[in-house]
This record gives structure tokens, C-alpha cells and sequence, in this order.
């Protein structure tokens, strides 16, 4: 299960549009290039009295002082103009507000809590009559309710916790909506009652990434946004779009384009253990990248996978490269069809691999994993250039240190 923050106003419109609740909410989301004039001709609620905060997948917003309260349109505007005029600081990161939300100001008297999160086997569902940017300071007045897999939270079990026959319905409709579409945590925080009408005021989602396959026409044109602070190269937005659409799992993160050290790691927890023993071994500076790809893939995805790193190691010319081919023993996935993807990677790359001198390491074990080395041994006599190929036999790093001239 990989976790993934989505926009606010894209988490309240998935709810709308799959609860079995009565719910309404007027919003808009005001992006870099939105037209203003536009908006306000499309949304008449933008002539009310209004609230405006940043939809960067940023916490605490109100202790942040990141929320306008009670604004005209034109105040919201301005404020937001403001705040997306330069870098910003959020506690200890500093990054850009690029999106907004812009939703009716609703004066209240009560703030309510409602959280549901997945576990490993139970989805706990979290609710407070005690809501608000003090929840925290309060948790004590949180009741928890813990619903096993595979069943759905029925209105009597919050009626146990919180004697409130709305709120129990609506938890029961929305953990529904929480199971259908692949939600892994959300947070409505505060939840309002106007008008006996369930407000929600403030919203986190997460949803699970691995089940964007399944969940294409529930879920529409959502977006995993970046986190807060960080910025996508565009080669690591291709394998984000990449990523999400299969069931496998590729990851990369560019660490520095002019290293000289690369991996292409099946796996993440040997993701993890690559990149850790090259820093233990004193070369944490020639890192230039970190990623896996799990999940057993197709060939077509580990050949654009591939292709995408091949392409990063060889635009710099100068000191030779090495890339480490590793993992750990696969359990399912079929070593010699994902290496058929990165060896007709390796054969398109042949003259800029030959020209940045790259020396390969490859390491694996798993389903056909004999052939598969073989297959990769002869590729490189093939194409002049050094593989070097082991088994499980051998120690998962020691190709590293055997890459890097040591001896352990």
C-alpha cells in the first residue's frame, strides 16, 4: 500500500460525487493560471462572505496562519496573490503555494471531528464532539472504533461513542466511500452542523496509489500533487504517471544528476539497502539517484523505466558511471521478463553507454533468474559493454562493494 496526498477540494469532490448522504458544498480551487473573472461568473457563492487557504498539501494550516477568514472575493484574491508572490515558509520547510481554495464562510458554534484510517487488519475510525485546530490538545475526548476488514461501520457503533444520530450516519456512508475508492486516511477536521446539514469545513485525504488501476473512473483526473517543498524533475513526474496507472510500483528520485553511481533496484526495502550501503562505503556523494521498481512489472514498463535512467546517466559526459542492477530474491516476480525490458533499453543506449564509460553490476535471484543472467551476460558482450553478472549465491551488496574497488 503506497500512500499519497491528494488536494482538498479533489478529496471533497470525490465524496460528493460517490456518498449516499445528503451532502452539498460550494467550492472553487483557484489555480496558477485560473481566470478570476471567470470564476466569479461561474460560482455565485463567490459574492458571499468567504474563507481562502492554500491546497499544497500543507498541515496545520490554521496554526500556520494560512487560512482567511470571513474575506470578500477581491480580499481573497489579493491574499492569495500575496502568498504565491514568493517561496513561503511552513515551519521548517519552505516552498511554494500554487493552489488555493476558496469555499462560503460559516459562522458556527460547535466543531465536530471525524478521522478514518486504514490499518493492517481494521480500519479505525476516530470521532469527537471536540473538533477543531485544538483536537490534538484534546484527543482525550476521542472515542476510537475499530471496524475489521472487509466489513463497514454500521450507525449503532458510533451511537456507543457519540450520541449523535446524524453523525453516525454520516460516518457510516463515508466509511463506505472510504473502502470503494481506495482511501487509506481522511481527515474532516472541523466537521460543522448548519441547518442539520453535515458541513466539512477541512479536509486530508490520502488514497492508495497501487489501486489507481482499478479505481480509473471513480477516481477521474485526480492528481498526486508533490509534497510541500519539493519540485518534480520531469523525468520523475514521467515515472510518477507511469506508476500510477499499473499495479507494480516505480519510483525515482534524481539525488544528483552528475553522480557517478546509479541503481536500478527491484525492490523497496533493497532500495533502501543499496542506498544505505553506498553512503556506509563512503560514497554518498556519487549517489545519483534513488528508486525501485517492484510489483512485477511488465516489459514495456521496465523498459521506459529503464530507458528513463539510462537517459539521466548519460547526458553528463566526463568521469565513467557505474549502474548497480540489484535486488533481493524475488517471490513472484519473473527476473528474466523485466530483464528483457532493460536489456532492450540497454541495446538503444549502447553508443552513450560505450561513450560515458559504464561498467554494470547485476544482482538477483527469484522466478528464471538463471536465464535472465545469462540473457544479461550476453547482452553485454553484445554491445561492448562490462557486465557483470551474479546469482543469489552472492551477498545482495556485495556487487556494490565489488563496484566501488573494495574489499568487503
Amino acid at each position: 500500500m503506497a500512500q499519497r496526498g491528494i488536494r482538498e477540494a479533489e478529496a471533497k469532490k470525490l465524496i460528493l460525487d460517490h456518498i449516499d448522504f445528503p451532502l452539498e458544498h460550494d467550492m472553487v480551487l483557484v489555480r496558477p493560471h485560473s481566470d478570476i473573472s471567470e470564476l466569479r461568473k461561474e460560482y455565485p457563492f463567490l459574492e458571499g462572505r468567504l474563507v481562502a487557504k492554500p491546497d499544497v498539501l500543507v498541515g496545520k494550516r490554521g496554526k500556520h496562519k494560512l487560512v482567511l477568514l470571513d474575506k470578500t472575493f477581491q480580499e481573497c484574491i489579493e491574499w492569495i496573490e500575496k502568498k504565491r508572490s514568493g517561496p513561503v515558509r511552513v515551519g521548517p520547510v519552505k516552498g511554494d503555494l500554487t493552489h488555493f481554495l476558496i469555499e462560503p464562510f460559516i459562522p458556527h458554534d460547535q466543531e465536530f471531528y471525524l478521522a478514518i484510517q486504514a490499518d493492517r487488519d481494521a480500519d479505525v475510525i476516530y470521532v469527537s464532539d471536540h473538533g477543531g485546530i485544538h483536537v490534538e490538545e484534546n484527543w482525550e475526548k476521542v472515542r476510537e472504533i475499530r471496524v475489521p476488514v472487509e466489513e463497514t461501520l454500521q450507525e449503532e457503533q458510533v451511537l456507543e461513542v457519540l450520541d449523535h444520530p446524524l453523525i453516525a450516519k454520516f460516518a457510516s456512508a463515508l466509511h463506505k466511500v472510504f473502502v470503494d475508492l481506495d482511501f487509506v486516511y481522511l481527515e474532516i477536521n472541523p466537521m460543522i452542523i448548519v441547518d442539520d446539514k453535515i458541513k466539512m469545513l477541512d479536509l486530508v485525504a490520502k488514497l492508495d496509489d497501487t489501486a489507481a488501476y482499478r479505481n480509473r473512473e471513480k477516481w477521474g483526473d485526480v492528481v498526486f500533487p508533490s509534497p510541500f517543498g519539493t519540485t518534480l524533475t520531469p523525468e520523475e513526474r514521467y515515472i510518477n504517471e507511469l506508476d500510477s496507472k499499473t499495479g507494480a510500483s516505480l519510483k525515482l528520485k534524481i539525488l544528483n544528476p552528475e553522480g557517478s553511481i546509479w541503481t536500478m533496484v527491484a525492490g523497496g526495502g533493497a532500495s533502501v539497502v543499496y542506498a544505505d550501503t553506498i553512503v556506509d562505503l563512503g560514497h554518498g556523494s556519487e549517489l545519483a539517484n534513488y528508486g525501485e521498481y517492484s510489483g512485477d512489472p511488465n516489459q514495456e514498463l521496465t523498459y521506459e523505466y529503464a530507458k528513463t535512467i539510462l537517459d539521466l546517466m548519460t547526458r553528463e559526459k566526463g568521469k565513467p558511471k557505474i549502474l548497480l542492477i540489484g535486488g533481493g530474491i524475488a517471490n513472484f516476480t519473473d527476473v528474466a521478463k523485466t530483464f528483457t525490458g532493460i536489456i532492450q533499453a540497454l541495446k538503444e543506449f549502447r553508443e552513450k553507454l560505450i561513450e560515458n564509460r559504464v561498467t554494470i553490476y547485476v544482482r538477483r535471484g527469484g522466478p528464471n533468474y538463471k536465464d535472465g543472467l545469462a540473457r544479461m551476460e550476453e547482452t553485454g558482450k553484445t554491445i561492448g559493454i562490462p557486465i557483470h553478472v551474479y546469482g543469489p549465491e552472492t551477498h545482495m551488496t556485495r556487487i556494490i562493494s565489488l563496484a566501488l574497488g573494495g574489499n568487503q
